[in-house]
């Protein structure tokens, strides 16, 4: 069982540094991050997203940042990346903005303010005559090289298309068209955000602050990142026992800090997506085996599953149980819209 706290300020309080930085891997630069925590009101952040149809916790990492930002009260602006899509062969534009508005809305469904949220399509801004010319004043000053290195990691095994190096000066340039204080994504967006800040002042504009969320490890290995061309990812397409499954089978060790590479995605998940969203998790318990344990922080439940406190299965149960809850608006949305 868990209680929600979507609508108010979670388990990390009321302070605007702490909101906006909570559960960051990086802040490029963290001086500049920490002056526009000082001021946060009316400051605007974005996310950009190729529709895909269904959100999955990929998604819903950055949009629980996006839920803190407007928390310490920032305006959010969301980018439907229409044109970045057809680019990436995602398909024709009237497929693609019919994924884009599933996508809205379930984003509103998942708990971002609607009032307080401007939704985009990159259409209505990147074929317009100014935004060309300034695309092709940043290729004349690009290297084709430093464009592929930028795209490297997003693009995957990909053979090489023009449009692959297209794509992150188009990413560089949303930043300045959309009028924005500061720049998010997961840490796989690090090369084109670093793009950004070198080639965006080359056109006379300003170098914008950046935050970079983690990734979640890989549910079944530990190893590598969660995805959702490879291997087992959490989505709002998932029923309560589909969810149930994936995350019984998680890999989940005894420890925060397993040895090598491998991550614990079961942890990784407590502390990216539950306690950001919940205010107190329990877990429910036999009286046999100690009956139930309630955590208002990640770390109570981290230190009690290393110390062999809270078993594997039972922090499992509980994890399933608070996913399940925060997709279900989500769920019910897709249904709808079906």
């Amino acid at each position: 069982m868990t209680t929600d706290t979507a609508g108010s300020e979670g388990s990390s309080g009321t302070d605007p540094a702490e909101l906006i930085t909570r559960n960051v891997a990086e802040a490029v630069t963290s001086e500049e991050v920490e002056a526009l925590a000082a001021d946060p009101a009316g400051k605007r952040a974005y996310v950009g997203y190729e529709p895909s149809g269904v959100l999955h916790v990929g998604h819903l990492l950055t949009a629980n940042k996006l839920i803190d930002l407007q928390r310490a009260g920032m305006e959010v602006v969301v980018l439907l990346a229409d044109v970045h899509a057809y680019l990436n062969g995602k398909g024709s534009f009237e497929e693609i903005r019919e994924t884009a508005e599933r996508m809205k809305a379930q984003f509103l469904a998942y708990g971002l303010d609607e009032e307080n949220t401007e939704f985009v399509y990159g259409s209505s801004y990147q074929l317009e005559e100014d935004y060309g010319l300034d695309l092709h004043a940043l290729e004349l000053e690009t290297s084709l090289n430093r464009a592929q290195r930028a795209m490297a990691e997003l693009q995957g095994g990909e053979t090489p298309r023009v449009s692959h190096v297209v794509y992150p000066l188009m990413q560089a340039l949303d930043i300045e068209y959309l009028d924005l204080d500061l720049a998010v994504g997961g840490i796989d967006q690090r090369k084109v955000h670093m793009l950004a800040r070198e080639t965006l002042p080359e056109l006379g504009y300003e170098a914008r602050p950046c935050l970079h969320t983690p990734i979640v490890a890989d549910l079944t290995t530990g190893e590598g990142k969660m995805s959702s061309s490879a291997g087992v990812t959490i989505s709002m397409a998932d029923s309560t026992e589909e969810l149930e499954e994936k995350v019984n089978s998680a890999f989940c060790p005894p420890t925060r800090d397993p040895e090598g590479d491998l991550e614990n995605p079961v942890l990784e998940l407590f502390e990216y997506h539950v306690f950001p969203r919940f205010s107190e998790v329990v877990v429910e318990r036999p009286e046999e085996y100690g009956g139930d344990l309630e955590y208002g922080s990640y770390e109570d439940l981290a230190a009690d599953l290393e110390s062999g406190e809270l078993h594997p299965a039972d922090a499992k149960g509980a994890l399933a149980a608070s996913l399940d809850e925060l997709i279900e608006p989500g769920r019910a949305k897709l249904r709808e819209l079906e």
